[in-house]
């Protein structure tokens, strides 16, 4: 399945975004998501993984988008539909995933809370 993610970002990339309009387009979306009462966008955070060869398979930079509920964590059936609805947001906007590939990212996961994260793409 990464081959085919992959691939797909590759067929996306253009060439023409850089990383701050990446930034900007992504707080926008993301900030959107969802409203007030379920959970609060707080920002992105990237990750470089310098000590993983750049050749290798493994993914080697890739973003963190991170979101708060309001109260508690949410039931599993809840958090599921919460990343989901997250990663949607982000796959069906073309211009930011052209954007974020262009600028070397592999792949983008979902945070709800400090201690677990969730994969996009």
């Amino acid at each position: 399945m990464r081959t085919n993610i992959t691939a797909l970002l590759s067929g996306l990339v253009l060439g023409l975004s850089s990383a701050q309009v990446s930034a900007e387009n992504l707080d926008v979306l993301m900030s959107q998501v969802f409203q007030a009462n379920e959970a609060t966008y707080i920002g992105y955070e990237s990750i470089e993984r310098e000590d993983i060869p750049a050749r290798a398979s493994v993914d080697r930079k890739y973003l963190i988008v991170d979101f708060r509920f309001p109260n508690q964590q949410p039931a599993a059936e809840q958090l599921q539909a919460s990343v989901h609805k997250v990663c949607m947001t982000l796959l069906k906007d073309r211009e930011l995933i052209r954007s974020l590939s262009d600028s070397g990212y592999d792949m983008v996961a979902v945070a709800f809370d400090r201690q677990s994260q969730f994969d996009c793409l």
